[in-house]
């Protein structure tokens, strides 16, 4: 890595992520960082010319199953439960004013 990673720059990142740090923690970030910086390096130098983009790093596939028209309960049936009803539906406090 060309640039080492100052307190300077340590602090300012802290400010971003508003994260405040004492001395020792900075400068074990400061290596950290320096680190981290050192192999992005690295990855950049990889060849990925044929290489797919990916939005996920597992094969995703939705699993649907098939619907299937089952008996419900009556609207009496299911109206028998409740503590308040009006006009055929559930009757329930207001929670928007």
């Amino acid at each position: 890595m060309s640039k080492e990673i100052t307190k300077k720059d340590i602090a300012y990142i802290a400010g971003l992520a508003r994260m405040h740090l004492k001395d020792d923690e900075a400068e074990n970030l400061s290596g950290d960082l320096e680190s981290i910086l050192e192999y992005i390096a690295l990855l950049q130098e990889l060849d990925t010319a044929d290489v797919q983009p990916t939005s996920h790093v597992l094969a995703l596939k939705n699993v649907y199953r098939k619907d299937e028209i089952k008996p419900s309960l009556t609207q009496e049936e299911t109206l028998s439960i409740a503590i308040a009803k009006h006009n055929g539906s559930f009757k329930v406090p207001q929670v928007i004013e």
